[in-house]
């Protein structure tokens, strides 16, 4: 099939040919008109010329038309070339501009996750400054009752008939506790928090007292590493909370882990380790696995007999138990 081009080129040489074959045409008309000749051989010869320059103008007609129709196509597919550089360029912005906007939902994404860790370290500080209010309200160690001899922060389970006036009451003094708890105390701020989630608790809010534990669990993990008595602590906190929702697995599990802590940091034969495994059998005990809960109190009250001596309070307390 022929181009566009070949077609008119050949349509050019046809128009080239027909003119110079009018010329020819008009020339031997004019020259017959000349001559002397019959009038009737004259008029023959002269249709039959007249005839031929018709066809040769019909010719050239059409191929002025069909040259006319070439350009006009040329045109137009100038036009089209014309229009599909546009659809490019445009698909080229249209690209651009979906890249635009996904890096605009990114950085939408990334400014909406900063306000949340805003919000939350925002939430943190005023839990901080509540903290350190507590902290400043709580009369100092030096004030409180030295001969007072209930249970440390750490004896968080402790007899039945005990358990519900055991976190209100006041602490030994510095030198008394650090010495029950084998040279190990209890900061304020920790016990200050074990207040604030006791009174949370109480109130049935646990879903304000469980995320409270578990956001002072991750400072400290961050702050000291996770095998730290002041961690293991956290934990005997979150393990109260969880048995008061009777969720004696997870309590469990974070005891046995606490257990560890205490075991690895402070030593097997550490008061605070004689708390824990204390508090485990009493977490048994509710659960009626007596067997189990029995092995736990005999060790911790060796522990206590060892370090505290067999007329300690808490010695007693744990033979009650």
């Amino acid at each position: 099939m022929l181009s566009a081009e070949e077609i008119l080129c050949s349509t050019q040489q046809v128009v080239a040919g027909l003119e110079a074959l009018r010329g020819q045409n008009r020339s031997l008309l004019e020259s017959l008109q000349e001559a002397s000749q019959s009038v009737s051989v004259e008029r023959e010869k002269s249709s039959i010329i007249l005839q031929s320059l018709e066809r040769i103008e019909l010719g050239l007609n059409e191929a002025q038309v069909m040259m006319a129709l070439s350009a006009h196509l040329g045109s137009l597919e100038a036009e089209k070339q014309k229009l599909r550089a546009q659809v490019r360029r445009l698909c080229q912005e249209n690209q651009w501009l979906r890249d635009e906007l996904a890096g605009a939902q990114q950085r939408l994404q990334d400014s909406e996750q900063e306000v949340v860790t805003l919000e939350e370290q925002n939430r943190h500080l005023q839990f901080m400054s509540s903290i350190r209010k507590y902290d400043q309200d709580e009369p100092p160690l030096d004030e409180r009752d030295s001969t007072s001899n209930k249970e440390t922060l750490d004896d968080l389970f402790p007899a039945e008939d005990e358990e519900q006036t055991q976190m209100s009451q006041p602490h030994h003094s510095s030198a008394a506790a650090a010495a029950q708890q084998g040279g190990y105390e209890i900061p304020a701020r920790l016990r200050t928090l074990h207040n604030l989630v006791i009174q949370y608790a109480s109130q049935g809010r646990y879903e304000v007292a469980v995320p409270l534990c578990k956001q002072a669990l991750e400072d400290l993990e961050k702050s000291s590493g996770h095998t730290h008595p002041d961690v293991a602590t956290m934990l005997n906190i979150l393990a109260l909370v969880y048995r008061d929702q009777n969720k004696y697995k997870e309590a469990a599990n974070l005891l046995n882990d606490a257990l560890a802590i205490r075991e690895k940091t402070l030593g097997l034969d550490h008061p605070a380790v004689a708390a824990t495994l204390n508090n485990l059998a009493v977490l048994y005990g509710k659960r009626g696995k007596y067997k189990e809960a029995e092995p736990l109190c005999k060790r911790a009250l060796e522990i206590r007999e060892k370090v505290l001596g067999s007329d300690h309070p808490d010695v007693a307390k744990q033979l009650n138990n």
